[in-house]
Formats: C-alpha cells, structure tokens, sequence
C-alpha cells in the first residue's frame, strides 16, 4: 500500500491563510507561522469591534441628537424624556436622521416634546 503524502493538502492550506493575510505588514503576510498568529488576532479584532460598533453608532447618534436640540431650546435628556411624554416612538438612529437631513421635522418633534414637558410640569 502506498503511503499518503499530504503536500497538496497543506500547500492549500497555507495558501488560503497567506490570502487572508494579504496586506498584513512586514512577514505577517508572507511566513505562514507569523501569519497564522496574525490572522488569529485580526479575526478576533473583528469580531470584537463588530460589537463595538453598534454602541460607537449610537453614541454619535446621541451626540448629533444633543447638538440639534440644544438649537431648539432643549436638553437631550429633556427631549427624549418629553417624547416619551408624548408618546413619539421613534429610535435614537432616525431622530439622527432627521436632525441632519429635515431640521423641520425634527424642530416639530422638538416643540411637541417641550409642549408635553411644559404641560407635565
């Protein structure tokens, strides 16, 4: 019986890892070994700021929301709160929307929150 010689199958295999590593930088993705580790961290990097993007969004959601109510006379946490009031559902990431691309909208949404707010106190 011949005995089974396993080149092609490990030549694939470091091919396939040396293509996920293309643009590593200096022998991360060129050594197999180096690249290997490299490409071991790069994938948990990803994985783990996968997550973290959603919470840096909707920081920045925040942030834009803030800056957009403080031109209408109002706190973030006031106008958040007077939606509520006013049963006004809508998500950190379409109020973002509005404040950048339909300041109008938005300056309604923002004088209905106050008007519940002025109306609560």
């Amino acid at each position: 019986m011949a005995r089974i010689k396993r080149g092609v199958t490990t030549h694939r295999r470091h091919k396939k890892i040396l293509g996920l590593t293309k643009g590593h930088r200096g022998t991360n993705h060129s050594l197999y070994r180096r690249a290997h580790e490299s490409m071991l961290h790069a994938l948990s990097y990803a994985y783990r700021h996968r997550k973290e993007l959603k919470g840096d969004m909707r920081r920045l959601w925040i942030i834009r929301i803030g800056a957009a109510a403080r031109e209408h006379g109002v706190s973030y946490s006031q106008l958040i709160h007077g939606l509520k009031l006013a049963d006004i559902a809508l998500d950190r990431k379409v109020l973002a929307d509005l404040a950048m691309n339909d300041a109008a909208a938005f300056g309604e949404l923002a004088d209905a929150a106050k008007e519940r707010l002025s109306a609560a106190a």
